[in-house]
C-alpha cells in the first residue's frame, strides 16, 4: 500500500491511499509498481494535491516454513522498484516498511538501533486510545486482512478435488458454446438465469435478525463477527452445487455476460449477488484460479457499491493478483484508491438496464405483430382455397392459374402419330415423332423440316444425336 503525505502550513496530513496485492511472480513487480504509483500521484494530482511524499507498506504474512525476516527480505526487491517508481515521478519515498507476523521493519532506516534486524514488535490490537474511541462511539471491529481474504480464496480442502472435476466437465461442453457467436447469447441468458436462482435461494436461506440458521448458527449482518461471516460462507457453500459453480464460473468469463451481472450492485440484489460472487471465487480451485479475477472484481465492485471500501479494495487486489491484465478490476481499483463516487458507474449500469429492457420489449412487440400477420395470411390462405369452382376458375380465381397454363402448354404440343396407348408427349421407335410431309405446288411431298433452325441434318438423324448426347426423356422437340 502507498499513502500520500501532503504538508500545508507546517502541519502534516494523509492524503490517498492505493493499495494493491502483493504478485505472486516476481517479474509482475515491476508493472504492479508502476501501476501502483502512477494510480496513485495522478490520482491526488487530479484532485488538485500532488503529495509531497509518499509512505510505502508491505504486508505479507510467512508461508509454510518462512519467517518473518525471510518475508522481509523476499520484498525488499519490489520496496526498491516502489521508491524507483516514486521517484520518477519526482515524488520522494521518505519511509518503507514491511509488516510480517505482527513485526515491522524499515528498508530506509539503517541504524540497528532504532531499526533491529529481528523487526521492532507492533503494539497489541485494541489497546490504542484511537481503538479504545470506535468503542466508545459503538464501532465494530471487522478483522484482519487474513480474515478478509479466507472468504475470498480458492478451496484447499477435499472438496476442492470435486469443485474441479466439474470445472474440467462443464468446460468441455460450455466454452465452444461460449466462442460460437451464434450460440454466445443463448450461454449468456442461460447464465443470467442460473446465478437468479442461486442468489434466490440465498436469499430465501437467509434466517431472520438472532434465528438459527442451517447449522444453527444465529444470523450475521454485513459487519458481523469473523466466525459468523464464515458460518455465512459455509452455509452459501452447502446451498451451491459443483455443477452449478463451474457453469457460473465459466459463463462469467464472457465480458458482456459479467457487465450485465455487475448490474445487481444495489436494492435488495447487492446482498445476494456478493454473497454469490464469495462463493463462486471460493470455487475457482487448481488450474482455475485464473478465473476468479472476474468473480473477484463483482464482489469487489458491490462491495465498494455498498459502501464497503475494506473489502472492495481487498477482492480488486486480489482480482488483480489473479490476471494482472484484467481490465475491468484494474480500472475499478483505480477508481477506488482515488475515492471516486461510485455512483456515476451506477448510473451508467442503470442507464444500460433500462435500454435493453426497452428493447427487449419492443421485440418482443414486434414477434407477436409478426405472430398475428402469419396467423392472418394462414386463415386467408386457408378462406381461398375452400372457395366454389366458380370463383376459383373465374378471372379472380388465383388457385387455378398454375393448372390453367399447364393445359395450356399442353395443348401447344404436337400430337403423336404413334398408336394410341402410348404416353402423350412420347415417341415411340419408327418413325413416330416426326414431322408430317406438307404438299408442295405441284402435290409432291415437301422434304422433311429440320429439327432446329439451320440444322443440315434429317430430323431423324438430329433426334439419335440428341438423344445419344443427353441420355434423356424421349420426345422432346
Amino acid at each position: 500500500m502507498l499513502a500520500a503525505l501532503h504538508d500545508r502550513d507546517g502541519r502534516g496530513r494523509f492524503g490517498g491511499r492505493a493499495r494493491l496485492g502483493i504478485p505472486g511472480n516476481a517479474d509482475d513487480w515491476a508493472s504492479a509498481a508502476r501501476q501502483l504509483t502512477e494510480g496513485l500521484v495522478k490520482g491526488s494530482e487530479r484532485r488538485g494535491a500532488l503529495p509531497e511524499s509518499i509512505v510505502a507498506f508491505l504486508c505479507q504474512d510467512p508461508k509454510d516454513g518462512e519467517s518473518a525476516r525471510e518475508v522481509m527480505e523476499r520484498l525488499r526487491p519490489l520496496a526498491q522498484l516502489l521508491r524507483t517508481a516514486c521517484g520518477a515521478l519526482d515524488v520522494p519515498v521518505i519511509e518503507a516498511l514491511c509488516i510480517s507476523d505482527g513485526r515491522f521493519w524499515s528498508y530506509c532506516c539503517p541504524s540497528a538501533q532504532c531499526c533491529p534486524s529481528d523487526g521492532t514488535p507492533m503494539g497489541l490490537p485494541g489497546t490504542s486510545v484511537l481503538a479504545a474511541a470506535a468503542t466508545y462511539a459503538g464501532l465494530q471491529i471487522r478483522g484482519s486482512l487474513r480474515e478478509f481474504r479466507a472468504r475470498l480464496i480458492p478451496w484447499e480442502t477435499a472438496a476442492a478435488l470435486e469443485q474441479e472435476s466439474a470445472l474440467n466437465a462443464v468446460s468441455m461442453a460450455l466454452i465452444p458454446r461460449i466462442l460460437d457467436d451464434e450460440i454466445r447469447t443463448v450461454v449468456a441468458t442461460e447464465t443470467l438465469d442460473l446465478a437468479h436462482r442461486v442468489m434466490r435461494r440465498f436469499a430465501d436461506s437467509t434466517p431472520a435478525a438472532g434465528a438459527p440458521g442451517l447449522s444453527g448458527v444465529p444470523a450475521v449482518s454485513g459487519a458481523a463477527s469473523v466466525s459468523g461471516a464464515l458460518s455465512a460462507d459455509l452455509r452459501d457453500d452447502e446451498l451451491l452445487c459443483h455443477d452449478e459453480a463451474a457453469t457460473l464460473i465459466l459463463g462469467l468469463q464472457d465480458r458482456t455476460t459479467r457487465d450485465r451481472a455487475a448490474e445487481w450492485m444495489e436494492g435488495d440484489e447487492a446482498g445476494p449477488a456478493l454473497r454469490l460472487w464469495r462463493a463462486l471465487a471460493r470455487r475457482c480451485v487448481g488450474p482455475y484460479g485464473e478465473h476468479a479475477a472476474a468473480p473477484l472484481t463483482l464482489a469487489g465492485w458491490v462491495a465498494w457499491s455498498s459502501g464497503d471500501e475494506l473489502e472492495a479494495r481487498e477482492a480488486l487486489a486480489m482480482a488483480l493478483g489473479a490476471d494482472p491484465g484484467y481490465l475491468f478490476a484494474r480500472l475499478l481499483h483505480q477508481a477506488c484508491n482515488e475515492g471516486l463516487d461510485p455512483e456515476s458507474i451506477r448510473r451508467c449500469l442503470r442507464k444500460e438496464r433500462v435500454e435493453r429492457a426497452g428493447a427487449e420489449t419492443i421485440a418482443s412487440s414486434a414477434s407477436s405483430a409478426s405472430s398475428a400477420s402469419s396467423a392472418s395470411s394462414a386463415s386467408s390462405a386457408s378462406s381461398a382455397s375452400s372457395a366454389s369452382p366458380v370463383d376459383a376458375g373465374g378471372a379472380s380465381g388465383a388457385a387455378s392459374m398454375p393448372s390453367t397454363r399447364v393445359a395450356s402448354r399442353r395443348r401447344r404440343k404436337p400430337r403423336s402419330t404413334g398408336s394410341a396407348e402410348s404416353r402423350p408427349g412420347s415417341r415411340p421407335s419408327g418413325t413416330a415423332g416426326t414431322r408430317r410431309p406438307r404438299s408442295t405446288t405441284d402435290g409432291s411431298p415437301a422434304p422433311e423440316a429440320p429439327t432446329r433452325a439451320g440444322d443440315g441434318t434429317s430430323g431423324g438423324t438430329r433426334s439419335r444425336r440428341g438423344a445419344g448426347r443427353h441420355g434423356t426423356k424421349q420426345g422432346e422437340t
